[in-house]
């Protein structure tokens, strides 16, 4: 006749309930699988989702804001050039000057207006062409349609500039004007620049509060609170010792119990 312990039951409940917590304790996480809690894992997962997108899109918006920095970059090229080209224009429009000085001087000027056509052509990012004349969306929401844009200039606001010719007198006073119209121009396409800067990195401030918040929340539901499973370990480390005696005491009942029958 066989008799079965009552305290079998138990120990076992016991013995999972300290491998749940010692899972807990090694891993960080009170939620390891759906058995732990499905609800919740149903939820951690949402958010580890949400904070992979505002990941992303962050780096988009570095993205976005490398690319300004590139435009803004070649730009600033430009209007070193095209300042220069105004200072050689007023030295050319000096009546003491000789013909032959002034060939001198548009042979600068030459110089400078190749530079900065191939500032415009061969300006990239990523291997493509920046100044294009099209307009350049970033994704920098973890959520459809969350983009900012850039429209980009192609360089033809220069073309005044490109075809001056200082080695004349006259030609020399439509340079000044025409450096102070591409100079005009070139602030206006930096002051653009500069305010989609600053629009990203407000987006990435948003952004990045926005994950941290999430991110938060997830530690909530998920990390174990190691003080709790601890005190929770030695509570079951007693229960199970008790559980031990117990059934000791229970297996010298049952064999009493034999020895009577």
């Amino acid at each position: 006749m066989k008799i079965e312990n009552p305290h079998l039951s138990l120990f076992n409940q016991i013995s999972e309930k300290n491998k749940t917590l010692s899972e807990q304790l090694s891993t960080g996480k009170k939620v390891n699988s759906a058995a732990d809690d499905a609800a919740a894992l149903q939820i951690i997962n949402r958010l580890t989702s949400q904070q992979d997108g505002y990941s992303q899109s962050i780096r988009n918006a570095y993205d976005g804001i490398s690319y300004s920095q590139t435009a803004d970059s070649a730009l600033s090229g430009v209007n070193d050039a095209v300042s220069r080209i105004r200072e050689l224009s007023i030295q050319a429009g000096n009546g003491a000057l000789t013909d032959s000085d002034r060939q001198a001087l548009q042979e600068e000027v030459s110089q400078l207006q190749t530079q900065i056509s191939e500032t415009f052509e061969n300006t990239t990012f990523g291997g493509a062409q920046i100044f294009d004349g099209e307009s350049r969306s970033f994704q920098v929401g973890p959520d459809a349609n969350t983009t900012q844009s850039l429209q980009q200039t192609d360089g033809g606001f220069a073309n005044a500039i490109l075809s001056v010719d200082i080695s004349t007198q006259a030609g020399a006073q439509a340079a000044i004007d025409a450096a102070d119209t591409v100079s005009e121009d070139l602030n206006s396409q930096r002051a653009g620049l500069g305010a989609f800067e600053n629009a990203v990195s407000s987006t990435i401030r948003s952004a990045s509060n926005q994950r941290e918040n999430i991110a938060a929340s997830q530690s909530r539901i998920q990390d174990t609170d190691y003080a709790q499973a601890v005190s929770d370990q030695v509570a079951n480390d007693i229960l199970s010792q008790a559980s031990i005696a117990l059934r000791g005491q229970a297996n010298q009942s049952a064999s009493s119990v034999l020895g009577l029958l």
